[in-house]
């Protein structure tokens, strides 16, 4: 530590941080060791001589390590650290951002409305090309009716045969009624009048079929060949000769009334949810279908 003497020859010292210097050196003080009895860094004992306020925060600190330096030191500041321009930084000049042009407004607007579109665009644009594909690439939905398990593609009794249904048989047997050509199936279910036919009388043995309700067939031969492969119409009949039908599969067979010889065949062994599946003998009896 220093004298009194030497304090009194430092009172003529101009500033805080020479006057500190002055008595560190007196007293043959580094700054390490100053830093270490006031626990302050190197750096921050070296500003405080230097008056280089601004790198040591707010002014109320700055004047609290002057003091703790002075009275290391044993010297009296006095009016020097009162008229110190401790603090005396000019302050940041803060630029308003309230009134901003109006061109500049408008640029900024339509900027952010072409960033919004453009995140559109690439999020829409890839969706609908992969959905586009898979929608053209997918078949229409198959027609649907109030009848039981339609199969695809049974054409509709009374209209013109499509192209790639299995040709009719040569020729009808003769008591049985003509079939009209075959046309696609379409939804509606409405009745079609059909023209009257003259009565036939049916041969011995003969299957006859009344449809009292709207009902889809597929008749096959004894051979495997298609004879008749169409939805019929509510109040039609049909009618086939011993040894020219050899399976019969009836959609919606209960409004389907089966007649062998004259005598009304129960369908309920052979039909499972209201279809029938039987055979037909050579003499025209009906028997289940083998599997």
């Amino acid at each position: 530590m220093i004298d009194d003497q030497t304090v009194n020859a430092l009172d003529a010292a101009a500033g805080c941080g020479a006057r500190l210097r002055q008595a560190r050196e007196a007293a043959g003080l580094t700054l390490e060791e100053v830093g270490q009895q006031l626990r302050m860094p190197m750096q921050v004992v070296k500003s405080l001589e230097e008056e280089q306020w601004e790198r040591l925060g707010a002014p109320v600190f700055v004047r609290g390590q002057l003091r703790s330096y002075a009275r290391l030191l044993k010297v009296d500041l006095g009016d020097a650290l009162e008229q110190a321009r401790i603090g005396a930084v000019v302050p940041p000049q803060l630029v308003s951002h309230t009134h901003t042009p109006r061109t500049r407004r408008i640029a900024e607007s339509l900027g952010r409305k072409a960033l919004y579109v453009g995140i559109t665009a690439a999020l829409v644009v890839p969706t609908y090309f992969t959905t586009r594909g898979f929608f053209d690439a997918g078949s229409p939905a198959p027609s649907t009716a109030s009848l039981d398990v339609i199969p695809a593609a049974v054409p509709v009794a009374g209209g013109p045969a499509p192209a790639d249904t299995a040709p009719a048989p040569a020729a009808a047997p003769a008591g049985a009624v003509p079939a009209t050509p075959n046309a696609p199936y379409v939804a509606s279910l409405t009745a079609v009048p059909r023209p009257a036919a003259a009565a036939a009388p049916a041969p011995a043995g003969a299957l006859n079929l009344q449809f009292t309700g709207d009902s889809w067939v597929d008749i096959t031969a004894p051979d495997g060949s298609s004879v008749e492969k169409a939805l019929i119409k509510s109040g039609e009949t049909r009618s086939f000769s011993p040894g020219q039908v050899g399976r019969m599969v009836l959609g919606n067979a209960s409004a389907v009334e089966v007649q062998q010889a004259g005598t009304i065949v129960d369908l309920s062994p052979y039909q499972r949810a209201n279809v029938a599946r039987f055979t037909v003998s050579s003499d025209g009896s009906v028997a289940p279908v083998s599997h």
